[in-house]
């Protein structure tokens, strides 16, 4: 199934609201069972979901990197982790860095990651929909709701379930 990156984008603005509104009240009651539920609509997504037609994310948005992402891809570059730091990244308005641009300067044409097994925690881990404790990440799911397809069909799912 094709990724229509515009039909993300007018979905994700005509649910705002809603989404919300869902996610907010989703943290309120922390239901036992969310992380099963989202965890398993997770599995389900990215069976027709390919990152690689996509890579939106890569595209659009900056990981957070931590100092031990640094060293890693200083390690994978070959250069010193203070290198990694004057040439890819900045301090961010809280005090986090990120990259210096998007796309992300490892994201090639084919959307394949340059250093994709040196990458960052926050990319290894995107778009965190699978995580324990789902209910702590309401916030940034909304946000990735704008983002990701497959973030946005997973609180679709869930709104099926707990609506």
């Amino acid at each position: 199934m094709a990724i229509d990156l515009n039909k993300l984008k007018v979905d994700a603005q005509n649910k705002s609201k809603e989404n919300k509104v869902f996610l907010t009240r989703l943290k309120k009651k922390k239901p036992k069972d969310l992380d099963e539920n989202a965890q398993d609509l997770h599995h389900q997504v990215f069976e027709y979901t390919n990152c690689l037609e996509c890579a939106n994310c890569c595209k659009s948005i900056s990981p957070i990197v931590i100092d031990r992402d640094i060293d890693r891809l200083a390690k994978h570059l070959r250069i010193k982790p203070s290198a990694v730091i004057d040439q890819y990244l900045h301090l961010d308005e809280d005090g986090d860095y990120v990259f210096n641009e998007t796309p992300c300067p490892f994201l090639m044409p084919d959307n394949y990651c340059m250093v994709y097994e040196s990458r960052p925690r926050a990319c290894r881990e995107y778009p965190h929909t699978d995580r324990k404790r789902f209910f702590q990440i309401s916030s940034l799911t909304y946000k990735n709701t704008f983002v990701c397809p497959a973030v946005f069909d997973v609180v679709e799912g869930l709104k099926v379930i707990y609506d």
